[in-house]
């Protein structure tokens, strides 16, 4: 394995459950601002929905062309959210026939695979963030700023900066999304190891070589944009969500 397929592998298994930890929170907290706007659960869970639902219907619509794709029948598709009996809340859901375990886990992806390539595609070719990433790599911090200064002065920047934002949080798979991963993940291990033991598994890395990388580098572009839209969003958040908890202990104790 080369250093470039080494770097993209360790970058994607660092920041895989930092994703999650950031996408968690992100809605968490996003929720209970509007928990302390409305002062109701209810309105809360529709305003929140509606923040995120560029992504909720994109993550959707992933598993049901997925599905499609996989010849297995859909019995239903929503962007509804409900909240479930361990207190989370499910945005959304297409319900499937039963099948194996291998179309299962590629309709469970589906939304990470679709959501990458809109994330990639939004951050760098609608706001031209590569270029950033590029003048941070190279250290050059003045042309960075600029490219920074540029992106800002986008019209288009709240716009594809919302939908970036939303989708971005939304394409990481749920646990059930997740249920028949383990089962693949060892089945590719004990056919990657019969390839090896054959010694047929250079020939096919070498075919396919070009193709993975690519898309290896499109999921580890789309975490690297995450990240970054996310580290400059959540101060924001963090801020609105104390604001508006001073302003409620201001009220509690005036009511008092």
């Amino acid at each position: 394995m080369t250093n470039k397929y080494l770097e993209l592998w360790m970058w994607m298994i660092v920041t895989s459950p930092l994703l999650l930890v950031l996408q968690h929170w992100i809605s968490r907290h996003v929720q209970t601002i509007f928990l302390l706007l409305t002062r109701n659960a209810d309105m809360a869970i529709l305003l929140n929905q509606v923040v995120f639902l560029p992504g909720v219907v994109l993550h959707e619509v992933s598993h049901w062309v997925m599905a499609r794709i996989l010849g297995v029948r859909t019995m239903g598709i929503s962007v509804w959210p409900k909240r479930q009996n361990d207190g989370s809340l499910r945005l959304g859901y297409v319900h499937t026939k039963k099948v194996d375990f291998i179309r299962e886990s590629l309709i469970g992806a589906a939304p990470l695979l679709f959501g990458c390539i809109a994330v990639a595609a939004i951050g760098l070719k609608m706001l031209d963030l590569d270029q950033i990433g590029l003048a941070v790599i190279q250290g050059d911090l003045g042309d960075s700023l600029i490219h920074v200064l540029n992106v800002f002065q986008s019209a288009d920047l709240l716009i594809w900066g919302y939908i970036l934002f939303a989708c971005s949080n939304t394409m990481m798979p749920s646990a059930s999304d997740r249920r028949a991963w383990p089962l693949v993940f060892g089945l590719i291990f004990i056919v990657g190891l019969l390839l090896y033991y054959f010694g047929v598994l250079s020939s096919i890395q070498t075919a396919v070589a070009d193709i993975f990388f690519e898309g290896l580098r499109v999921i580890a572009t789309a975490f690297t944009v995450t990240i970054g839209v996310d580290i400059v969003v959540i101060p924001i958040i963090y801020a609105i969500e104390w604001l508006l908890w001073q302003i409620s202990s201001v009220d509690h104790v005036s009511l008092s």
